[in-house]
């Protein structure tokens, strides 16, 4: 699918975010030609500033940003796409603290940005570990996904199962997993390094409202996904994903992918 590209006033190719990742990033998802799940993204692009720090302009309001992508991506065209948005700080003359903000971002078009995916093959990395601090829910600069990626494709693997440094499951390289054994949901708690995910937390909301599963945020050690029934990842990057196998174990994906038909239809727009 084709990629754009936009950044905010002169861009500078040499900037913090290039020479010490120093940026965070958000996903925002176009559905039919229009925004959804807006305000949970912006306000997630917010909070996750705020954590790193940087100064937040006046003007980026929810206003600001949807005005932005309506006018760069939707009056362009664009009826389905995941929009990769990055705020940096500058590397300008001021005092790090006081330093400005702007921002770039990428515009990869997709056929159904909630629509489940290809099955998945997982399996565990434990040379790693992800910390589990004020930063490891947000989407920053993180070289353990870098080396987790490419162990994964050297291993013939579409993502590893991160592990903290209790030993306890994290989250995957891209996204959360969520493991379902009868009628019960369990996802890695936040404090146990598992992302902040506007897109999970819309599925397991309507889940839970729906009275579809139970839904339990849990410490969780890796041999649980051996347990599990069936097991979904979500990734705000790159989408909804049932994984088909962890080691010698085989998995289904029925019941999630009802699941799934039933939160779409609520996200038509």
């Amino acid at each position: 699918m084709a990629h754009k590209y936009y950044a905010s006033g002169n861009f500078e190719p040499v900037n913090r975010a290039f020479l010490f990742g120093d940026a965070v990033k958000v996903s925002f998802f176009i559905r039919n030609g229009q925004l959804i799940l807006a305000e949970e993204c912006y306000f997630f692009l917010m909070a996750s500033m705020r954590k790193m720090r940087m100064n937040i302009p006046l003007e980026y309001t929810f206003d600001f940003f949807r005005e932005l992508i309506v006018q760069r991506v939707l009056e362009q065209g664009v009826m389905n796409a995941v929009v990769h948005f990055m705020a940096y700080r500058d590397a300008d003359d001021h005092p790090l603290p006081k330093s400005g903000t702007s921002f770039y971002f990428e515009v990869q078009e997709v056929d159904d940005v909630l629509a489940l995916k290809p099955e998945i093959e997982l399996d565990m990395i434990r040379e790693i570990s992800v910390n589990t601090n004020l930063l490891s829910n947000i989407r920053v600069h993180c070289p353990e996904n870098v080396y987790a990626e490419i162990y994964a494709r050297e291993n013939d693997l579409d993502d590893v199962i991160l592990l903290n440094p209790q030993k306890r499951m994290a989250r995957t390289r891209f996204g959360n997993l969520l493991l379902l054994h009868n009628n019960v949901i369990r996802v890695p708690k936040q404090s146990e390094g598992a992302y902040i995910s506007p897109l999970m937390e819309s599925f397991i909301t309507f889940v839970h409202k729906n009275n579809l599963a139970e839904i339990e945020q849990e410490e969780m050690i890796a041999f649980e996904t051996q347990k599990a029934d069936e097991i979904l990842m979500i990734s705000d990057e790159k989408g909804v994903f049932p994984v088909g196998k962890i080691r010698n174990k085989t998995f289904g994906y029925s019941r999630f992918s009802e699941m799934i038909d039933l939160w779409k239809a609520t996200l038509l727009v």
